[in-house]
């Protein structure tokens, strides 16, 4: 569990209560005096994420106040590890919030990112409210905490050697059998669409592999795109759009925190992951526009553009997931700025062909408060990437519905598993809020988690 959360009853813990701005007038009421007096001179109004010291009369803290606002935002106690004093606080007052949520939106308020500043802080701690299991909190913290490292690290020190040994770390933490296949082993071993994206790189591309849980229990497989960097290829971005993409490998980064959500939690699956881990770079080796590349499914792709690599990876390695016909093939790629542009970057789309396992992702989202949204595999849209040498382009050209059609062409490569779904996540969290600084950001996995929970707990 983590060291901020405290198990024991503190009668000496400052009591911390969230209030909403409609209810102000009530506590102010309920605490007529000193408290009530601050409250009006400091000018608060429970604002979302404010928070407000409340003196003792002595110099001392007698307690604070966090707004909530409007109630919309179960995360917002991730403004009190910044702003508290060291010391152990609890939960005061009626519970009108989620006290699970509450409990991970202070844990999450700790995170930093301190590998290149050195600049490790102390937080204050929490006694955990009443019937919250604190070691399931701390696990999906650590799992947020992970995803976020993973992606906030840049490329010089997050490789796809560097994302392969951050695999195999969470792999022998939980005993998981694991292989790597690096370089020109990948053609060898009939996997060209990753070998080929990747081959411009002074760092070999790989596909990682490693595999947990009894041999015959359900087959669950999670699929990340591990793009370390992306140029664009010799379709090259402006040096404005590659400034975050060191974030193309968000995939690989959520599904490694899945994984270890899955592990930690002793679910009855056999989980298979596999990341394929590549830099798109540029060098005369190149893949090229116009190329027509063979997949491991034996389909034969046009590229339409460099700069649409991450579906080509993926391809290659969701023929490979399917080959075992496992229950659930889940893939996780930062793929598409349409789905930005579609949804904005807080609420990623999926796709899938099961109507009851898309409800059940909608049903744990909004229970769990990790917002996501099915968007259509409109079958019509497959004409789109049609060619006229090659079994299939891997983009369309034209400028519309990108995320859609890149998911109808992921769709090509999973015939046999029970049902497939794909998350076209951006994994990034651009305008900081309580407990989620910019930066590297977890997306869709707590959904998932509780959608296998319920299903393989």
């Amino acid at each position: 569990m983590l060291d901020i959360f405290v198990t024991r009853t503190d009668a000496a813990a400052t009591p911390v209560w969230l209030v909403r701005s409609a209810e102000l007038k009530n506590w102010c009421a309920a605490h007529a005096g000193g408290g009530a007096a601050w409250v009006e001179t400091s000018g608060f109004k429970a604002e979302a994420g404010k928070v407000l010291l409340l003196p003792d009369g002595s110099g001392g803290i007698a307690g604070a106040l966090l707004g909530l606002g409007d109630g919309s935002d179960p995360f917002l106690t991730g403004a009190l590890a910044g702003a508290l004093p060291v010391r152990t606080y609890r939960f005061a007052g009626d519970r009108h919030f989620a006290a699970d949520k509450a409990a991970l939106g202070f844990a999450l308020g700790t995170y930093s990112f301190t590998r290149y500043t050195g600049k490790p802080r102390e937080y204050p701690r929490l006694i955990l409210p009443e019937g919250v299991d604190g070691e399931e909190v701390s696990r999906i913290a650590r799992a947020i905490f992970l995803a976020r490292d993973l992606i906030n690290t840049p490329t010089n020190d997050m490789s796809p050697a560097d994302l392969a040994e951050a695999a195999l770390e969470v792999a022998r933490a939980h005993d998981a059998r694991a292989s790597v296949i690096v370089g020109d082993d990948l053609l060898a071993k009939n996997y060209p669409l990753v070998h080929a994206v990747g081959r411009a790189s002074a760092v070999a591309p790989r596909l990682i592999d490693f595999t947990w849980g009894r041999a015959d229990a359900p087959k669950v497989t999670l699929v990340g795109k591990g793009v370390c960097f992306d140029t664009g290829g010799l379709d090259l971005k402006p040096s404005s759009a590659m400034l975050l993409m060191k974030k193309d490998m968000g995939g690989a980064a959520n599904v490694l925190a899945l994984a270890t959500l899955i592990m930690g939690a002793k679910l009855d699956v056999r989980l298979r992951v596999l990341i394929p881990a590549v830099e798109n770079s540029v060098s005369g080796n190149a893949f090229r526009p116009g190329d027509v590349l063979k997949s491991r499914k034996g389909l034969t792709v046009e590229i339409g553009n460099t700069d649409a690599e991450g579906r080509l990876i993926l391809a290659d390695a969701l023929a490979e997931a399917d080959s075992e016909a496992p229950e659930i093939i889940i893939d996780m790629a930062t793929l598409t700025g349409a789905a930005r542009t579609a949804l904005g970057p807080d609420l990623p789309p999926f796709y899938t062909d099961d109507d009851a396992l898309a409800g059940s992702i909608a049903t744990a989202a909004a229970e769990v408060a990790d917002p996501l949204w099915r968007l259509p595999l409109w079958r019509p849209y497959d004409a789109w990437l049609e060619s006229k040498i090659a079994d299939v382009n891997h983009v369309s050209d034209g400028p519309f519905a990108g995320s859609i059609t890149a998911a109808l062409f992921l769709r090509r490569f999973v015939e046999k598993a029970g049902a497939w779904v794909h998350f076209d996540i951006y994994g990034w969290c651009a305008k900081p809020r309580p407990g989620r600084p910019v930066g590297g950001e977890a997306q869709a996995i707590r959904a998932l988690y509780e959608v296998l929970k319920k299903r393989f707990g």
